[in-house]
C-alpha cells in the first residue's frame, strides 16, 4: 500500500532526509520557515502517539472511504490547514529540534503497528497501520516542501 514509518527503510530514508535539512532552508510553498517545519513535525508524532492532545474536528474525511482515498490515494494539496496545536509552539534550538525529531521518528517507528492508538482530531479513529501511512506522507510532504 506504499511507505510507512512502520518500515525500517522508510525510517532510514527519513531520517536521511532530515540530515539533508538546514535552519535556512527554503520552503517550496507554505508560511512555514525549517525551524518551524521541524517543530510541527515534532508535534504531529506526538499528536499521533497520544502525548499531545489536539482537539477533534467532526469533518467529511472521518469517513472509512475517504479516509483511505487521503491517507493512500489522493496528493495532498499545498498550504493546507492543519489543527493551530500543531503549528503554535516556537521552535527549539535548531540543533534539539532536530535531535528531538530524529527520536520521535525511531519511537513511533519502533511501537507496535498492533498497539491501540488514539484517534486523528481529523480523521478519528485510525489503526496503527493507517497512522504509519499517514506519518509517512506527512514527513515526505514537508521535506519535499522544503527540498530534502
Amino acid at each position: 500500500m506504499g511507505k510507512s514509518i512502520f518500515q525500517a527503510a522508510a525510517r532510514a530514508e527519513l531520517q536521511q532526509r532530515l540530515s539533508r535539512l538546514k535552519p535556512d532552508s527554503a520552503p517550496q510553498w507554505g508560511k512555514m520557515n525549517a525551524p518551524k517545519m521541524v517543530a510541527h513535525l515534532a508535534d504531529s508524532s506526538k499528536m499521533a502517539l497520544g502525548d499531545l492532545p489536539v482537539r477533534s474536528r467532526k469533518v467529511f474525511i472521518r469517513f472509512p472511504v475517504i479516509k483511505h482515498l487521503i491517507i493512500y490515494v489522493m496528493p495532498w494539496p499545498k498550504s493546507t490547514p492543519t489543527a493551530p496545536e500543531l503549528i503554535s509552539r516556537a521552535p527549539a534550538a535548531w540543533n534539539g529540534e532536530v535531535v528531538t525529531l530524529s527520536a520521535q521518528i525511531e519511537r513511533f517507528g519502533t511501537r507496535s503497528v498492533h498497539d491501540k492508538w488514539p484517534p486523528h482530531p481529523a480523521f478519528g479513529a485510525m489503526s496503527g497501520r493507517l497512522w504509519g501511512a499517514l506519518v509517512y506522507r506527512h514527513f515526505d510532504h514537508h521535506f519535499t516542501q522544503f527540498g530534502v
